[in-house]
């Protein structure tokens, strides 16, 4: 069984932010304002070793946001994939505190009140409902996972710097990838 994850290269990230309109528009129904599953951070903005990476939920294999979560809300699939489940979140924000990625999201309505149920990156795989369902596109957006296709983040990046698939198989890509930067044939370092 595959275990899904997403990784960015950062000498190929160029800040286009298509990953986040892509992520926007294939999970619009399930957004409520103020929700960004993927964002793109600069590092060193403006100066030299600047770098840029694509940042959501990394689906962690020992997920803080699992560990902290008092309604044990956050469940993994078979592929590795961290989902939830809104009907048991509480937004008690313990989520958003523990995740070093910032990738739990809550609604932002108002300025003060209630969190309202937490949102995060479903790596396009849906979520408890049943598949493909009328409930899961209008709660948890696009379940490309069970129609076999990547997350649209990756699909639709331009400089192919957002991977995201088999954790086996982006790491062949990656490490090739780094291996062929030194070298004078190479066109994509």
């Amino acid at each position: 069984m595959a275990t899904m994850k997403f990784l960015c290269d950062t000498k190929r990230c160029i800040e286009c932010n298509g990953c986040v309109t892509a992520c926007k528009n294939e999970n619009d129904s399930a957004l409520e304002w103020g929700i960004q599953r993927r964002r793109v951070v600069t590092l060193k903005d403006g100066e030299p070793g600047e770098a840029s990476i694509s940042v959501a939920c990394m689906h962690c294999t020992d997920a803080p946001c699992m560990a902290v979560c008092p309604t044990d809300c956050f469940y993994r699939t078979e592929d590795g994939i961290v989902l939830h489940n809104k009907d048991t979140c509480i937004g008690c924000g313990y989520c958003f505190y523990a995740c070093p990625f910032g990738a739990p999201q809550f609604p932002q309505k108002s300025t003060f009140g209630g969190r309202g149920k937490m949102d995060k990156c479903t790596f396009c795989a849906g979520g408890p409902e049943e598949d493909h369902s009328e409930a899961e596109r209008l709660k948890y957006g696009s379940n490309r996972i069970a129609e076999g296709k990547l997350p649209m983040c990756a699909e639709l990046c331009a400089t192919k710097s957002l991977l995201a698939g088999d954790a086996g198989v982006v790491s062949n890509i990656y490490r090739e990838r780094v291996a062929s930067r030194g070298s004078n044939n190479a066109i994509w370092g």
